[in-house]
């Protein structure tokens, strides 16, 4: 019956400007349909490389900031064992304690001493060169608080 209806129908439309499968066009096949534009395939790239160096280049900054900050915790790692080495020469007449501030001298002679009296309590005549003011920390190690004018650290 529906081909009865269709027989005596005739299309306006000129058959060369109707599409037999619309869906494959690359283009919009009504007036109202979504605008489909060709993609600059050389711009994406592009602007795809450009976002990849730049974050690529971000996260390489970020671990280069770890590495110099590692590279200084071992540098201050290294100083500490190093003073550590000079105090642990010197002459003490005690046992230190870990946390307490202690001072490093040195005698005319050359040899080290560790003391409990800063050189401010010492007054006028300092009877050593200060070297260096420092805190026994729980490692063991030294931590330097303050330096002397021409300290040996």
């Amino acid at each position: 019956m529906a081909e009865k209806i269709n027989e005596g129908f005739i299309n306006p439309i000129d058959p060369d400007k109707i599409a037999q499968n619309p869906h494959l066009l690359p283009y919009a096949h009504t007036v109202g349909g979504v605008p489909i534009n060709p993609i600059d395939k050389g711009r994406a790239k592009g602007l795809s490389l450009t976002s990849m160096y730049e974050q690529t280049d971000m996260q390489l900054d970020q671990i280069r900031q770890q590495i110099e900050l590692l590279a200084q915790q071992a540098r201050a790692i290294q100083d500490r064992v190093k003073v550590s080495e000079q105090i642990y020469l010197a002459e003490m007449n005690f046992r230190p304690v870990i946390g307490k501030e202690y001072h490093l001298y040195e005698r005319k002679n050359g040899e080290s001493v560790l003391s409990m009296v800063s050189p401010e309590e010492w007054g006028k005549k300092m009877p050593f060169h200060f070297v260096a003011s420092v805190r026994l920390l729980a490692d063991h190690t030294w931590e330097v608080l303050r330096k002397g004018d021409t300290g040996s650290l």
